[in-house]
């Protein structure tokens, strides 16, 4: 049997000092929309920009806070609640891309397969 391994490809967004704790940015990874955070507590996450409620392409732009402890964004269009690490809506039954998220060198980086 062989193991498929897969290739992670990194795309610089911006300087970690550039993201402004409890914020999000829109950024451009590939041909995808990603909303990039900085928690509270410097922790980052990735997840698509696009809100799977109204189509529309602002998830970056949303409220950023905790759940159950769970760090979470409130869509700005109707206020559905994102699991920033799972990408599961915990209002309704929807779900966005999770990516994964590095700094290197002080540089915020955001793979895709």
């Amino acid at each position: 049997m062989t193991a498929v391994v897969a290739t992670v490809l990194w795309t610089p967004v911006c300087r970690l000092d550039d993201l402004l704790p409890e914020r999000g940015v829109a950024a451009l990874v590939g041909a995808q929309q990603v909303a990039v955070f900085r928690l509270h507590d410097d922790r980052l996450r990735a997840i698509g920009n696009r809100d799977p409620v109204s189509g529309a392409y602002v998830l970056s732009r949303g409220v950023v806070g905790t759940r159950a402890d769970r760090p979470v964004v409130a869509s700005p269009m109707h206020k559905q609640a994102y699991d920033l690490d799972t990408g599961a809506c915990l209002d309704v039954d929807a779900r966005v891309p999770v990516f994964p998220v590095r700094v290197r060198d002080g540089v915020v980086e955001v793979g895709s397969p």
